[in-house]
């Protein structure tokens, strides 16, 4: 690119021609459009450049961006300068900026290159070249004048996309020989500042501490650019272009113009006040010259971060408030507290402590998480009585510490006044439990003690108090209710079942007539002494032993059981009655220990196996001492070596004999076998069952079957008959020639057939009986359904019968038989109705 100007010191003459811009898109210009940014110096199609306005002048140099535009080129950039020179020529500033890649063209950057050899002189030569970019993808870039070896570049190169080319020239003479060895052409490609530096995100995000010191570091911006990075076109520079806000200076950062490091430049970050800075961020080329290299920008958003430089401070010097005497988990007062850090975190959270006022821990200050104010809560019941205020001092914190240099507020410690409101108490027992001992077997009436209770209000007007019972198990006490005496009303009991380790335990109700009433229960424990006022019981109560003496086992051991506790228990006397005398001369009773003796046999004594009852007075060691005559069951019975009762044996002593024992035993047989009986006869009931056709008896079937019925018997001269003359006939002319006997003669009417109804597919329920119905009545209208009204003839009977005639059977009508019913039989009687049912007509 190239300019031209010539100017006159007055520029009076409006579109004069000032310049001329020389510019080249390779193709011819077609459609390229200049654009000047100066309102008063344009720039026409031809390049030529000229003043918009009339008076337009050149005191002080002027300079603007020229940018060159069409369908076939890019945007090309260039800054011009006009000024007054002496000379014919104007000096312009060829700084060119490209929004896209640069173009080179054939036209445009001409031979550098010429390839010549020594021969040329003599011969005609041809030259061409091989290798990428000539014959090879990408090809065509290089091209070579065959006759005169000139080399030129017809496709813009892009060092980025490819930064050099190897290529091998040739040269022949007109038949195709080789002339000249290959030689090897290495191709540079020159880099051109056509990229502007990117930014690998548009926005990005940093913080830094409230408070920080100049110098401290707070992010990094890097931008890449695809230029050749050994040279200025690579190189990039940094620097900030503007800060939102401005507060408290507009200059809080700085950037590291070769690193992109951002850094504080001067204190004053609070966070109350600016939370957040916006800094735009401009990367350009050419070591950052603003005149020749391409920019770009990005956005810095750095977060001011809290740090804990505000102490909390409460709302107020003093707080109050009231608490119900005998009251926890009750909220009695709030602190309120400001605190201007971030909100919801350690530095902003407050902690509420008490430094005095409360030595016996009644109080404690819990946090709201929400509000952060400080919970007055009374965790241990508090005493009117005792206390009627408390004054406490309460600190606040927070949960993180304060910063460096950062002191506490004066309004962190407020006092806080608890006032403590009177409340009806309940009564109270002023020892509970409370402890007695008594022996058992008190008689009832008698006292025991007084239970009282005592009034905590004692600044209340005199109150008075009385006493129920709540609980008393075994109902053995009473209570005054007007002084608490215990008095018993049933004897008292050790060994019951309501007393636990010989403690008996009772609840009682005191009750005073505040307002409203107020109840306290206390518990009376009587620790009952024992006495000697139960009798041993023998153990065991029954038991077996051999019929005779043995070396191993010589007896039976028996204890005794007491209900009382020493010394009124063990060790226990065991004596055998002197009434009978059968029991000493039998039995005889040896001690083993202070609770065990032994019962046995005595020496050469034999009793037949049975069970006997021995009687056994048992004394315990009480004062005075209690006796008990029991009586324990020994079995006698055989034993076998090793002492132990046979079965056999065991069953005689129950006392069966032997004729006994074989009866018992024949009766099990029978009922085995009435039992094996009783089995073959159900399962053959069921096999004949399975066999038998009809599941009802043939009397209580009243469905149309054929039954089969014995002979009537002897006794009649006409009895051997031929039964197949009952048979139908196939046909009449055997009937006809047949000798004088039965014949019958069934014939079928020659007439069309009945319809039947016919049964729906898919009957409905109640279909089904007018079915039924209605085929009743049409069989029955039928008169070509069987039997038929046929004509039946018999021959003379015989002679002979014992029954007689039949002739002197007569028939005889009154005439007062009324017959209409026939016609209520159907169509089979219609005949014999017409017949008799005519009355006296007929």
């Amino acid at each position: 690119k190239r300019s031209t100007s010539r100017l006159r010191a007055a520029l009076g003459f409006l579109s004069m021609t000032l310049s001329t811009v020389k510019f080249d898109d390779c193709v011819g210009n077609q459609a390229v459009v200049f654009q000047s940014s100066d309102p008063v110096f344009g720039v026409r199609t031809d390049g030529s450049v000229y003043a918009r306005e009339e008076g337009a002048r050149l005191d002080e140099p002027v300079r603007f961006k020229l940018t060159a535009s069409g369908p076939h080129t890019h945007a090309w950039e260039a800054v011009v300068q006009l000024s007054l020179t002496s000379s014919p020529s104007a000096q312009q500033n060829e700084d060119e900026r490209q929004h896209g890649r640069r173009k080179g063209c054939r036209g445009s950057q001409g031979s550098r290159l010429t390839i010549r050899s020594d021969q040329d002189q003599d011969i005609s030569i041809r030259y061409s070249i091989t290798g990428v970019g000539a014959d090879q993808p990408p090809n065509e870039v290089f091209s070579i004048d065959p006759e005169l070896g000139k080399m030129f570049v017809t496709k813009p190169l892009d060092r980025e996309h490819r930064s050099s080319y190897h290529l091998r020239a040739h040269a022949v003479d007109m038949n195709g020989n080789q002339v000249e060895n290959p030689i090897d052409l290495y191709i540079f490609v020159i880099d051109m500042n056509d990229n502007r530096p990117e930014f690998k995100n548009q926005v990005y995000n940093g913080s830094v501490d409230e408070g920080s010191r100049p110098g401290t570091y707070v992010m990094h911006l890097s931008a890449f650019d695809a230029d050749d990075n050994t040279t200025a076109n690579g190189m990039v520079r940094y620097r900030i272009l503007s800060q939102t806000p401005h507060s408290p200076i507009p200059n809080m950062f700085t950037i590291n113009s070769e690193t992109g490091d951002i850094v504080t430049v001067a204190p004053g970050l609070d966070r109350e006040k600016v939370s957040q800075y916006t800094i735009i961020v401009q990367a350009t080329d050419m070591e950052g010259n603003l005149n020749f290299g391409l920019s770009n920008t990005a956005t810095a958003i750095i977060t001011v971060t809290d740090i804990n430089d505000n102490p909390p401070m409460l709302t107020s010097r003093t707080f109050s408030g009231e608490v119900p005497e005998n009251r926890v988990d009750l909220v009695v007062a709030n602190l309120t507290v400001i605190d201007a850090d971030q909100p919801h975190s350690p530095n902003w959270n407050a902690v509420y402590r008490i430094i005095s006022g409360d030595p016996s821990g009644h109080f404690t200050i819990r946090t709201d998480p929400i509000s952060n104010d400080g919970m007055v809560t009374v965790v241990k019941p508090v005493d009117f009585e005792m206390n009627r205020a408390f004054m406490l001092t309460a600190v606040v914190s927070n949960q993180a510490h304060l910063a460096s240099g950062i002191q506490s507020s004066l309004q962190s410690t407020a006092g806080v006044t608890i006032s403590v409101q009177d409340v009806n108490e309940p009564p109270y027992f002023p020892t509970n439990p409370k402890h007695i001992r008594f022996e058992e077997g008190v008689p009832a009436g008698t006292s025991l003690t007084t239970f009282s209770a005592s009034d905590p209000d004692r600044l209340q007007m005199q109150q008075i108090i009385r006493y129920l019972k709540l609980s008393d198990p075994a109902d053995w006490l009473s209570i005054n209710g007007t002084n608490g005496q215990i008095i018993t009303t049933a004897i008292l009991d050790r060994e019951s079942v309501y007393v636990k380790n010989n403690i008996y335990e009772a609840t009682f109700l005191a009750i005073d007539n505040g307002s409203p009433e107020a109840s306290g229960t206390g518990t009376l424990q009587i620790s009952l002494i024992d006495i000697n006022d139960n009798p041993p019981a023998l153990v065991p109560r029954e038991s077996q032993i051999c019929e005779r003496m043995n070396k191993n086992v010589n007896g039976v051991n028996i204890t005794a059981a007491d209900a009382d506790t020493d010394p009124n228990a063990g060790p226990f006397v065991f004596e055998l009655p002197n009434y009978p005398t059968s029991i000493r001369r039998n039995w005889t009773i040896s001690r083993i220990s202070g609770d065990y003796a032994r019962l046995a046999l005595r020496y050469q004594v034999y009793l037949k196996p049975g069970m006997y009852e021995v009687p056994i007075v048992v004394s315990d060691s009480g004062n005075p001492p209690l006796s008990n005559r029991s009586v324990i069951k020994v079995k006698v019975c055989p034993c076998d070596e090793h002492g132990d009762c046979t079965t056999l044996g065991a069953v005689v002593a129950a006392g069966l004999g032997t004729g006994a024992i074989i009866s018992i035993l024949i009766c099990i047989i029978i009922l085995l076998c009435m039992v094996l009986l009783f089995v073959v006869w159900i399962k053959r009931r069921e096999k004949e069952r399975q066999t038998k056709q009809l599941l009802i008896d043939p009397e209580d079937d009243v469905r149309d079957n054929i039954l089969k019925y014995d002979e009537e018997g002897g006794g009649e001269e006409d009895q051997d008959y031929d039964l197949s003359q009952l048979q139908q006939p196939d046909s009449l002319d055997h009937i006809i020639s047949k000798p004088p006997g039965v014949r019958r003669v069934d014939e079928r009417p020659i007439i069309p057939e009945s319809q039947y109804p016919i049964r729906p597919v898919v009957p409905h329920p109640g279909d089904i009986g007018d079915f039924i119905h209605e085929g009743l009545r049409a069989a029955d209208n039928d008169p070509t359904a069987p039997p038929y009204d046929s004509l039946l003839v018999f021959d003379y009977e015989g002679s002979g019968s014992t029954a007689g005639s039949v002739s002197s059977l007569n028939s005889s009508s009154t005439g007062d038989q009324d017959y209409d019913y026939l016609n209520d039989w159907g169509p089979r009687f219609k005949k014999l109705a017409d017949m008799y049912g005519g009355g006296a007509e007929d």
